[in-house]
């Protein structure tokens, strides 16, 4: 929805469109009703869904194909328009389970280091490189889902794996560390 949204809001903001800018009121109707019920289950967040975001969304789907009709095929509001009318089922897959993001920005977000470093990573050496690389890199990502500082954790997991049994490894995955590192600091 967000990207979506941006190519209309671009016309809206740049070109003064005011039949972008219409869209982009209508797309924001549904932000905000979905802005509404972050952090509800998977199932409050569907019910509210179906009740009232599916109005909206079926509201604004009449309304941007009665627009499209209206507009030449080459015309860049048409083409905006016709970049969600095509992926409607994607656009509305949210409807049909709570469990779904109204936007993948968060994925996106966390993908962008991938994108960033990509580059460097072409010089991972050998394969066997890659494959260690993209190991540290989930380490690494895992424990940022964790609310876990990767390199503080890093630090202290890489001074103590030499003496650590292999049979107590799992205790310095991040989410393990994290629960040991606050039960020694409430001992301390």
């Amino acid at each position: 929805w967000a990207h979506g949204r941006r190519k209309l809001f671009k016309l809206a903001e740049v070109a003064r469109a005011p039949l972008a800018a219409e869209a982009v009121r209508r797309i924001d109707l549904i932000f905000d009703a979905e802005r509404a019920i972050n952090g509800l289950s998977a199932e409050q967040r569907l019910a509210v869904r179906q009740q009232d975001i599916a109005p909206l969304v079926v509201e604004l789907e009449c309304w941007m194909r009665e627009q499209c009709a209206r507009l030449s095929r080459h015309n860049d509001l048409a083409k905006a328009i016709n970049y969600m009318l095509t992926r409607w089922a994607a656009f509305t897959a949210f409807l049909k389970d709570g469990r779904i993001c109204l936007t993948n920005n968060a994925a996106e977000r966390a993908l962008r280091g991938i994108a960033l470093g990509r580059k460097s990573w072409l010089f991972a050496g050998s394969d066997r490189g890659g494959e260690r690389a993209a190991a540290m890199y989930s380490l690494i990502v895992t424990a940022k889902l964790n609310d876990v500082d990767p390199r503080a954790w890093l630090a202290d997991v890489l001074a103590r794996i030499a003496g650590h049994p292999a049979s107590r490894l799992h205790e310095l995955l991040p989410w393990n560390w994290k629960t040991t590192q606050a039960q020694r600091a409430a001992a301390a």
